[in-house]
């Protein structure tokens, strides 16, 4: 057994590409070796700025010798027949085996050294490397059939224990020189083998362990921080991302004019991080101070005097451009960067960004007028409405002005929420769209409420992010993500399979996480309508219905439990819906309500087999005592089941059907349903299409599993 050592070296690998690449490697190396008939001990892999290795363990030095045996025709086949595998096993009929009447053909294939298994495999792996965008180079590089690689590649090192594995590539021949660090080392590094692979790089100023390099990184910028009293603000992703720029990673601490901490804050981190790949810090009171982290790539004499003195200067110019756009957007209200959205197609069928504003104020001022949201809705007030038709409502004169309030807060916050996209800020940095739009709200004396959900009102964005609960936010957001959905719909322009190109499955999480965690009570079909999108409600429900199954599924929710609700029809309030389920679902996992369901589901298919079952069916006149406990038991804990579900106590009504489950096991073990006698059959039916239709009255259990 021995070790194998494969480095390409090449110009610098993009930083993000570097992870995958390693995993890529290593799977085509696994491949490579597995059709040969090898495995490798263990694989480990390696990625710098100018190189992508990896280090196999415990290869053998040859493969096994192997009898291949293929399976031929029978004796007395027809010549034909024979001719044709003879030809095909490239021997002849003396030469094959006999077995049970019929021709094997058995070859013996002798072992191959693992070098030579190698050195075919390595300009195969390089070939056929997957990298997101490759480049050709040189003078080959005018055939589309010469060598690809993320950048031009200039070396290879291929060591199998001591020994060079030899392979050539367009040029480009084995060996064991790599080269060191491009500052800290000249010449070339010569290298034994796998095992002294990483500590003669480490001699030339070359980290070849991501592991290490992001851990350096991590520690010395925070460090760095610290020492100037300073917290760095962590980012993880900042950290691989350096660790992918540099082969001898050193952080240094940078200042920047406190003048432009006058900018949002947010901006400052964006334009640091982004722009320059560095690490904001905060003060011992928890706000931004006006220092960096950057990571050279270096060792520097100076002791980074110089590196850190370049690079305060190039974000000083980052920021002044960022200050400059703070101050030019200041002094544009609002209202008038508005008016420009006109200019700005939301999409070709649907109009412009100004469009879909007035869609959504108007939109959002429904939400609060109908009570969904606001000082009279079921989440504000704590009540429960029978239902959603508004034109009963009395408010008294406070919730009145208080609901006026609140509507004219919503729609001023909705045909401003969409403005900051023609500002130079989020022209340069989309990422702080709403963000911005909220400062300039907040600075141009907007309320709070209204800027706030100028700021938010893109929340969430998927899974995870957070819900907002304030009421102006709340409506702004739901109605911007309302009629994203129904305006694409009614347009006929759904998601197909994988294709999401407008986000609507994102919209659709984002919408019901509003209204689940809001408890905002309110007819799916009504909100729809206010939409004014067309008759596209059915698809749409269906799809909201859809992603909310998936939503709940991730939260430990069984799918056909929603089935089993919302098939009843006539339920479409999904804050009632779902909590519906989740007391079925508490019931149904216990042993009391598996065998309700096994009850049901016997009952049902009893009464799928008869004919004309008449639930009010005449009792006959000798009632057996299973037929009698059934009997009263439905008297009472029907009537109680629907008046729980009317009173939106789903617990109460899942406790009145857990009281038939003695009588029904009871009945089924002591009564034989299908009598000869007509009268008696036909009430025994009765009873349990009573018992079903009781139970249905909560779900529809022949859709829950089990």
């Amino acid at each position: 057994m021995t070790d194998f050592l494969l480095e390409l070296r090449s110009e610098e690998i993009p930083a993000r590409m570097q992870v995958k690449a390693k995993e890529d490697l290593a799977r085509l190396f696994n491949d490579a070796l597995a059709k040969a008939g090898l495995a490798a001990a263990s694989v480990e892999t390696f990625a710098t700025p100018r190189r992508l290795a990896l280090i196999a363990t415990g290869l053998p030095l040859a493969t096994d010798a192997v009898s291949e045996e293929t399976k031929g025709p029978k004796v007395g086949a027809p010549p034909q027949a024979m001719e044709g595998f003879l030809r095909k096993a490239g021997l002849t009929q003396d030469q094959l085996i006999e077995r049970d009447g019929v021709y094997f053909a058995v070859v013996e294939k002798a072992g191959r050294q693992t070098a030579d298994v190698l050195a075919e495999a390595i300009p195969a792996i390089i070939r056929a490397f997957p990298w997101p965008k490759s480049q050709r180079w040189g003078a080959g590089s005018a055939s589309t059939e010469s060598l690809r690689w993320v950048r031009p590649l200039q070396g290879i090192v291929a060591i199998l224990g001591d020994d060079v594995v030899p392979c050539e590539i367009e040029g480009i021949v084995s060996g064991t020189a790599t080269m060191g660090h491009r500052f800290h080392h000249s010449g070339p590094v010569t290298i034994g083998n796998a095992g002294d692979y990483a500590e003669k790089l480490r001699d030339a100023h070359v980290l070849v362990h991501f592991s290490e390099r992001c851990a350096l990184i991590r520690d010395g910028a925070k460090a760095a921080a610290a020492a100037a009293g300073l917290t760095l603000v962590a980012d993880e992703g900042l950290v691989v991302e350096n660790a992918g720029l540099t082969e001898w990673p050193v952080p240094m601490l940078g200042r920047f004019d406190p003048a432009f901490l006058e900018v949002p804050q947010e901006v400052i981190q964006l334009t640091a991080r982004v722009n320059q790949k560095y690490f904001v810090c905060h003060d011992s009171a928890g706000k931004l101070a006006n220092a960096f982290v950057c990571t050279a790539n270096i060792a520097a004499h100076d002791g980074g005097a110089a590196i850190v003195a370049g690079n305060e200067k190039v974000l000083a110019a980052r920021l002044s451009d960022a200050k400059f756009f703070w101050e030019q957007d200041l002094k544009v209200a609002l209202d008038d960067q508005a008016t420009k959205l006109t200019q700005i197609t939301f999409h070709e069928k649907l109009g412009s960004v100004a469009d879909k504003v007035e869609r959504v104020a108007r939109l959002a001022r429904w939400l609060v007028e109908e009570g969904i949201l606001g000082p009279c809705s079921p989440a504000q007030a704590g009540a429960q409405p029978a239902n959603n038709d508004s034109s009963d409502k009395v408010l008294d004169p406070g919730l009145r002005r208080g609901t006026q309030e609140l509507a004219d807060q919503a729609e001023r916050a909705a045909r401003l929420c969409k403005a900051d996209l023609v500002t130079g800020m989020v022209g340069e940095f989309p990422e702080l769209q709403g963000l911005m739009g909220g400062y300039y709200a907040r600075a141009q004396g907007e309320t709070d409420a209204v800027a706030d959900a100028v700021r938010d009102h893109y929340k969430p964005v998927g899974q995870g992010d957070e819900v907002p609960t304030a009421p102006v936010t709340v409506a702004v957001s739901l109605a911007d993500k309302l009629d994203t959905l129904a305006q694409f719909f009614a347009a006929g322009m759904p998601p197909t399979g994988s294709k999401d190109p407008f986000a609507l499955r994102r919209a659709a999480i984002g919408f019901l996480s509003l209204l689940l965690q809001n408890d905002l009570r309110c007819s799916l079909k009504d909100m729809l309508l206010a939409t004014g999108a067309g008759n596209s409600f059915d698809s749409l429900e269906e799809f909201l219905v859809d992603r909310l199954k998936v939503q709940q599924r991730e939260a430990g929710v069984r799918h056909d439990l929603i089935d089993a609700v919302f098939s009843l029809g006539g339920e479409d309030d999904l804050v009632r819906l779902l909590a519906r389920v989740k007391a079925l679902q508490a019931y149904i996992t216990t042993a009391e309500g598996a065998n309700l369901l096994a009850a049901y589901k016997r009952a049902a298919n009893i009464l799928k087999a008869a004919d004309g079952v008449d639930a009010a069916a005449p009792a006959p006149a000798d009632l057996v005592a299973e037929e009698r406990a059934l009997l009263t038991a439905l008297d009472t804990a029907a009537p109680n089941a629907a008046a729980a579900v009317d009173a939106e106590d789903f617990e109460g009504a899942m406790a009145a059907l857990a009281s038939l489950r003695a009588p029904i096991d009871a009945f089924f073990d002591g009564v034989m349903v299908n009598d000869e006698d007509p009268a008696k059959r036909a009430f025994r039916l009765g009873l349990l299409a009573r018992f079903r239709d009781a139970v249905t009255q909560v779900a529809d259990f022949s859709k829950v599993e089990g």
